[in-house]
C-alpha cells in the first residue's frame, strides 16, 4: 500500500489521539529513594526507546528544512501504521541518533559500564554507518590516531559544540534511573569522544532528564534537575535558564518563547557550516527547542513531539529527545494507542545499521539498569527495586572556541586542484570546507587524497582525505589560535589522480575580536 493511500494528516485527528493525562504534580525536592516494580522499570525503559524512535520518525521529513523559522501550523505532518517500517528501508540514516546509542549499549554489554573511553570510541569509529558533523570529525580523528578526549576537543574538532552527543546520550540516562551523577560520569567518557563544552553539556543535560524522568512526573522538575550539573557560566545553562523564564512569562504561547530564543541565542561560532547562514546545529539552541516541547507539551505525547518539531532546525532529533524523555515518564503502556502500531511492527526487525532489534535493546537496557541500581546503593528484589536517588553535582566548566569570532566566509567553488590553492587571510583561525569527488561512473572507494598544507611557508599538516563516505574527513583543514594578523595558506595535492577531484566549497576565517560593523564606518 502506498504512502498516499495510507496518508493521515494529524491535525485532522488530533482529538482522537490525545490521551487523558494525569494532573501535573509539582515537585520541589528529590526523594532519598524511590521504589518501583520491575514491571514499571521495564515499561519506562521501553517507553524511552520507543518514544525516541517515534519522535525521530515524526520529525524526519522536516529535518533542517526550516532553518531560522518555525514550521507553521498549516504545514501538515503525517503518520500511518507502516511509517517507521518504511523509513527503516527508505532513509535508514535518519536514525543516527538511535543506532549510535546501540553501539554504546553493546560496548557496555561486552565490557561493562566502566569500559574506557577508547573502547567506546573505537567501536563507533569502526561501525559502517553514516555519521555527520562532530561524530564524523571524531570518527576521522580516531581512525587517524587522535583518541578521546582530544577527538572531541574544539582544537581538533570544529563541530565540538554541535548537537551530536546530545542526541546520543539517551542510553546513559536509561541505564541510570534516578542516578544523575552516574549518568554524567558515563557521559564524561562517551561524550568527549565527539564533543566538548556546550556540546558535551547537551548530552549530560539530556541523560540527566532521562534519569530524573524515572522518579518524577513533573516536567519542570525533570528539566531543573537535568540542568543542575551544567555550570551556570556556560552558554548552555544560560540558554535553558532563559527558556524556563520565558515559559513563565508566556505560559500559553510557545511561539513567543521560540522568538525569544531566536533573538538572543542563535548566533553561531562553532560549526563552520552555520556561522554565516540560518543553519544551526548548535547543541544549546536545539536543546532549547527540546525544552520548549517538553514545557509547552504539558505531558501530552503528540503535543510535546509536535512543538519540538515545529521549532525547526534539527527537527527529527529534537522531538526524538523530547518524546524519549516523556516516554520514560509515561511508560510504554501509556504512550497513546495511535502511535503504537507503527512501533510494534518494527520491534523485532533489525534496526538500521545494527545487529540488534528494539526489543533486544529494551532488554539490554533493562538488564543494565538493574545492575546499576544495585551497584549504586539500591536494592533489587524479586518483584520490586529501590533506587538510591542521587542529588545532582555540578560539573567542571568547559568552553569551546574561547576568544574566537567568525569574521568572514569566502566561496572558493573550484572542483580541481592542479598544483595548489593559495588563500590569504587576516585573523587567528581558518576552516576550509570541501571534499573528494569522483569523476568516474564506477566510483572506487579506496582512494585517499593526500594534501600538504602550509601556513606562512611552514608545513602545518599532511591531510588524508578518503573518498569513502564512511571514513571521510568532514572538513578539509582547520587551524585555530594563530597569531592575530595576516597569514598565507597553501594546500598542495600530493597524489593527484585523473579520476578524482578535490572540491573546495568555502573557507571561514576567525579573529580574536568581532568584525566591526559597517554601521560604525558610515554615517547612517
Amino acid at each position: 500500500m502506498t504512502m498516499i493511500k495510507k496518508l493521515i494528516f494529524l491535525p485532522l485527528i488530533l482529538l482522537l489521539v490525545v490521551s487523558c493525562q494525569p494532573e501535573m504534580k509539582k515537585q520541589t525536592e528529590l526523594p532519598e529513594s524511590v521504589t518501583l516494580s520491575k514491571e514499571a522499570l521495564s515499561d519506562k525503559i521501553r517507553g524511552g526507546w520507543a518514544g525516541q524512535t517515534i519522535g525521530c520518525t515524526y520529525g524526519g521529513p522536516t529535518e533542517f528544512k526550516f532553518k531560522g523559522t518555525m514550521i507553521q501550523d498549516y504545514q501538515e505532518m503525517v503518520w500511518y501504521d507502516d511509517y517507521i517500517g518504511e523509513i527503516y528501508v527508505l532513509d535508514p540514516g535518519l536514525y543516527d541518533d538511535v543506532y549510535l546509542d546501540f553501539t554504546f549499549v553493546q560496548v557496555i554489554e561486552r565490557l561493562g559500564v566502566n569500559a574506557p573511553a577508547d573502547s567506546f570510541a573505537v567501536a563507533f569509529a569502526r561501525e559502517d554507518y553514516k555519521l555527520w558533523h562532530a561524530n564524523q570529525a571524531a570518527r576521522y580523528n580516531i581512525l587517524n590516531g587522535i583518541m578521546p578526549p582530544e577527538s572531541g576537543h574544539w582544537m581538533n574538532n570544529p563541530h565540538a559544540d554541535d548537537i551530536d552527543f546530545q542526541i546520543e546520550a539517551d542510553f546513559a540516562g536509561l541505564m541510570f534511573p534516578g542516578m544523575i551523577n552516574s549518568a554524567a560520569e558515563l557521559c564524561d567518557r562517551t561524550g568527549h569522544i565527539m564533543n566538548y563544552g556546550d556540546g558535551w553539556y547537551g548530552g549530560v543535560f539530556v541523560a540527566g532528564m532521562y534519569a530524573t524522568a524515572f522518579i518524577s512526573d513533573d516536567i519542570a522538575f525533570v528539566i531543573e534537575q537535568g540542568l543542575k550539573p551544567i555550570p551556570p557560566q556556560s552558554k548552555f545553562h544560560q540558554v535553558i535558564s532563559d527558556v524556563i523564564a520565558w515559559h513563565q512569562q508566556y505560559p500559553d504561547d510557545w511561539k513567543k518563547c521560540w522568538f525569544e530564543v531566536e533573538k538572543k541565542h542563535t548566533s553561531e561560532k562553532g560549526c563552520p557550516e552555520g556561522v554565516f547562514n540560518a543553519f544551526n546545529i548548535d547543541a544549546s539552541v536545539n536543546a532549547a527547542y527540546v525544552v520548549i516541547g517538553l514545557l509547552y507539551g504539558e505531558k501530552d505525547f503528540y503535543k510535546t513531539m509536535d512543538i519540538a518539531t515545529r521549532c525547526g532546525q534539527d527537527s527529527d532529533c529534537n522531538p526524538a529527545t523530547a518524546a524519549g524523555i516523556l516516554g520514560v515518564m509515561l511508560g510504554y503502556s501509556r504512550i497513546p494507542a495511535f502511535w503504537k502500531p507503527a512501533i510494534e511492527k518494527v520491534e523485532d526487525v533489525m534496526f538500521p545499521y545494527s545487529d540488534l532489534t528494539l526489543n533486544q535493546v529494551y532488554d539490554l537496557s533493562y538488564k543494565h539498569a538493574l545492575e546499576q541500581v544495585e551497584a549504586n546503593g539500591g536494592a533489587v528484589g524479586s518483584n520490586d527495586l529501590t533506587i538510591k536517588v542521587q542529588a545532582p553535582e555540578q560539573l567542571r566548566f568547559e568552553e569551546s572556541f574561547p576568544g574566537m569570532f567568525p569574521v568572514k566566509e569566502l566561496l572558493v567553488r573550484t572542483d580541481h586542484l592542479e598544483e595548489s590553492i593559495k588563500i590569504d587571510f587576516s585573523g587567528t583561525g581558518i576552516v576550509v570546507l570541501g571534499n573528494v569527488k569522483s569523476r568516474c561512473i564506477d566510483e572506487s572507494r579506496d582512494f585517499v587524497a593526500l594534501l600538504d598544507v602550509y601556513i606562512d611557508g611552514e608545513v602545518a599538516e599532511q591531510v588524508k582525505m578518503p573518498f569513502d563516505y564512511i571514513t571521510r574527513k568532514y572538513d578539509i583543514f582547520h587551524r585555530y589560535m594563530l597569531p592575530s594578523g595576516e597569514h598565507k595558506l597553501e594546500i598542495k595535492w600530493v597524489n593527484q589522480h585523473p579520476d578524482f577531484r578535490i572540491y573546495f566549497k568555502s573557507y571561514v576565517v576567525y579573529d580574536d575580536k568581532p568584525l566591526e560593523p559597517l554601521s560604525k564606518k558610515v554615517n547612517l
